[in-house]
């Protein structure tokens, strides 16, 4: 069966390098590692088609994400959990990640606008953590927090978390949710 690896982001090279825009840098890894052909555009996503294992990067802002998510369900007649969700997290530290099935939004606008598309919260994600030392900050400045690009004592530890991610994305794939949880969200 078709899965789908939808990763969140902002479009824009504005935002290319943001804590916000770890869901793109994972799915652009997994394009890399893969060969993959050019990406098209296809429900307002820039898509690498893949009989087996698609990866797609919706073009709108992160809260709108949604609609890339259902078009392509829809168009590809798959089932929720044949999705898998990969975006930032400030809630887990900086390099951790955690893979569910299904769950709230937990205050993720682009995770919130899937759900609501698709209404269901069965839908698989997997949380790639963007939080510094000292954790998210508090209130309305973490918006510009996660608008913002990681330091640069941070940017190692990104760059292998989002090597990990792409990890994590290719053992759901191809061992299953269960066996991927076991592995990377310890």
């Amino acid at each position: 069966m078709l899965k789908l690896i939808l990763g969140l982001g902002n479009p824009g090279e504005r935002y290319r390098d943001t804590r916000h825009n770890v869901g793109f840098r994972v799915v652009e890894e997994l394009a890399r590692r893969r060969g993959s052909p050019p990406e098209r555009l296809e429900c307002n996503a820039l898509v690498v088609p893949d009989p087996e294992l698609a990866l797609a990067r919706p073009q709108t802002y992160m809260n709108r994400s949604g609609y890339a998510a259902r078009c392509l369900v829809e168009r590809w007649e798959l089932p929720p959990e044949a999705l898998l969700v990969v975006y930032d997290e400030v809630a887990l530290p900086l390099g951790r990640l955690r893979l569910r099935l299904a769950g709230s939004p937990a205050g993720h606008r682009g995770m919130e606008s899937i759900l609501e598309s698709l209404q269901t919260d069965q839908v698989p994600r997997l949380r790639c953590g963007v939080a510094g030392p000292d954790g998210p900050p508090a209130g309305d400045v973490i918006a510009d927090y996660v608008l913002s690009p990681f330091a640069p004592e941070e940017r190692e530890t990104a760059a292998e978390m989002i090597a990990r991610a792409a990890d994590a994305c290719e053992a759901w794939a191809r061992e299953g949710p269960e066996a991927a949880m076991s592995r990377f969200n310890g």
